[in-house]
């Protein structure tokens, strides 16, 4: 697989402003604000919201160059190189869809993901719950096997608001040696047909907007995200809070979003939240 020359990563890397987003607002987003620095786009984007909620209408995006201390789920930190990302998040105000609900949401958001991401030639998946992963790896890596993870989500509930933010975080071209992990995994590193920044940008916020559509207007969105899950027929082990990991086969996913796993004992454990690892037999 070829990875990009210096000419063209530079060109990836090329400050993100208003002006080469602009096409999206009115076409695409509701309002687009960039910023060129930020630490967690989410974390400012609430912020925002509770300050001045009806200045962000649904399908408003927050998207900062470069972010300095993106989070991920349990508080992980997400940090990568100047012009070497796209850290994006939407405010989304779900019309029709129940706050008991929005659970699918980082389902969602990761259906648009490997939309966007397969317009430009990668192999997307969506693992269960909030990652993206394309299976590239060349050995096995504990727990991830051999998929690599290019995107997180973060979805976040708005206090006292119907509305959510999803924090998308896609690597785009660092190299192997900017990579922090070994199983992580850049748009570069994965033979994307484009690493251009703005285009990426306006892909995912149209696979964004017509997810959110389908979503909104009561489709099947759980056989749209099944069909686009990694995780459905593996073997894993579920690592859930405060309690001891769940294995078996993962099976399906019930109306609210959550995963099942059949244990080996022919019983389904219905799992809402966990980070999902792959075992091998």
């Amino acid at each position: 697989m070829s990875t990009p020359g210096a000419d063209e990563t530079a060109r990836s890397r090329r400050p993100l402003t208003a002006a080469s987003l602009a096409g999206l607002v009115p076409a695409t987003l509701a309002r687009l604000e960039v910023l060129p620095t930020s630490a967690s786009t989410n974390t400012r984007l609430l912020d925002l919201v509770a300050r001045d909620g009806d200045e962000w209408p649904h399908l408003s995006v927050l998207i900062a160059d470069h972010q300095t201390a993106g989070r991920g789920r349990a508080g992980r930190a997400w940090v990568t190189p100047r012009g070497a990302a796209l850290t994006a998040s939407f405010l989304i105000r779900p019309d029709h869809v129940d706050r008991a609900d929005y659970g699918w949401a980082p389902l969602v958001a990761g259906l648009a993901t490997v939309r966007a991401l397969r317009r430009v030639g990668v192999g997307a998946w969506l693992k269960w719950p909030n990652d993206v992963v394309v299976e590239a790896g060349v050995r096995d890596i504990a727990g991830w096997g051999r998929w690599r993870k290019c995107v997180g989500i973060l979805c976040e509930a708005v206090p006292g608001d119907d509305a959510l933010v999803a924090g998308i975080g896609i690597n785009v071209s660092q190299s192997p040696a900017e990579l922090p992990v070994p199983h992580a995994a850049s748009l570069a590193t994965l033979g994307a047909t484009a690493l251009d920044r703005p285009t990426l940008a306006g892909l995912l916020a149209a696979e964004l907007r017509d997810a959110v559509a389908q979503w909104q207007a009561g489709a099947d969105i759980r056989g749209e995200v099944e069909r686009v899950t990694a995780t459905l027929g593996w073997d894993v082990a579920v690592e859930v809070p405060d309690g001891e990991p769940i294995t078996g086969r993962a099976t399906g996913l019930t109306e609210s979003g959550a995963l099942v796993v059949r244990t080996a004992a022919g019983t389904d454990r219905v799992v809402f939240a966990g980070d999902v690892r792959v075992r091998r037999s």
